[in-house]
């Protein structure tokens, strides 16, 4: 078994639990597994896994290395992707990780666009929560990310391309004409989403603590709202037909709606082949309002302006800023 291969062995343990889990997934004997996550133990000098139970899960040191395995499983992947588009770009392969609305609403008429322009390129897209899109790219297990504005101090990330964005709180009619911040209940997204994020810095900049029910994904939040469960913080994308049909309506608490562009970025070299895609990005007709980001302020700029938006600590738009 290469040392490629043990790790994603040990990467998809770590992932899942157990071996038999692990094996079925890889489709390998569950002996093929253990006698990977052997070997690399052996080399390592120390133990990887250990029982919990009836499963396994990473020690201390385990969990160090599961974080380098994944980076190195990454950029080994985005090796291979790159020799070989390098060589023929409409024949490579493109790894796009987005946040769920971007995946769900802003994303699939760009990709299908795309592969009807460049058919043998293989395009592979995984959707989750922001915080799983941003892992992907520092670990080198995406080429392009589509999600908010890059968190401080991911490695490398250059933004491509920005979309606008707006996030708006909607709610059914009858929950929309009682609605109250701090008492109506907020539907809010699972952990590690932006939105949550954001939705969770409003609260605190109202000095509210409203009743909450968190949801498992965009669209149940959506559906909760229509169906009268409570007000959201939701991209404008992902209720634009809601909105239309007036199963949803839009209410305005202080400095909604708010300004979040969408932002594809990458991390490190970019392949020909994702190249490809950030040009059909920016000057596709299904782009939808992608364009090339402004031009980087200078530092001292950036310093005087956050001067500036700190003056005034009582406005609700300020004091959101921050919470981003």
């Amino acid at each position: 078994m290469t040392t490629a291969a043990r790790l994603r062995a040990f990467v998809t343990v770590a992932d899942v639990g157990s071996v038999r889990a692990a094996a079925r997934r890889l489709v390998v004997t569950e002996s093929a597994v253990s006698a990977a996550i052997a070997a690399l133990a052996r080399e390592v000098g120390v133990p990887l896994i250990e029982r919990d139970g009836r499963g396994l899960r990473l020690t201390s040191s385990g969990r160090t290395y599961a974080g380098y395995a994944r980076t190195i499983l990454g950029l080994h992947e985005e090796a291979l992707a790159a020799a070989r588009g390098d060589t023929d770009p409409e024949r490579g392969r493109v790894r796009v990780a987005a946040v769920t609305t971007a995946g769900e609403h802003v994303l699939p008429a760009l990709l299908a666009a795309f592969l009807a322009s460049h058919p043998a390129v293989d395009l592979q897209l995984e959707v989750g929560t922001s915080e799983h899109v941003w892992d992907l790219l520092a670990t080198h297990r995406a080429d392009l990310a589509i999600a908010g504005r890059p968190p401080e101090g991911l490695d490398g990330a250059i933004v491509r391309a920005v979309r606008p964005n707006t996030l708006i709180v909607v709610a059914a009619p009858a929950v929309a004409a009682s609605f109250e911040p701090g008492r109506t209940r907020w539907l809010l997204r699972e952990v590690g989403s932006g939105t949550r994020t954001t939705c969770e810095a409003l609260f605190g900049s109202w000095e509210i603590d409203p009743p909450r029910l968190t949801l498992g994904s965009n669209g149940a939040v959506v559906a909760a709202a229509a169906a009268g469960l409570g007000v959201t913080l939701v991209s404008r994308d992902a209720v634009v037909g809601q909105l239309a049909d007036g199963k949803l309506v839009e209410v305005a608490p202080p400095g909604i709606p708010l300004s979040r562009p969408w932002h594809a970025v990458t991390a490190g070299q970019v392949p020909a082949s994702t190249a490809l895609l950030i040009d059909h990005l920016l000057h596709s007709d299904e782009g939808g309002g992608w364009r090339e980001p402004p031009p980087r302020r200078a530092a001292g700029s950036r310093s005087r302006a956050g001067s500036r938006s700190s003056a005034n600590p009582g406005s609700p738009k300020s004091s959101t800023a921050r919470g981003m």
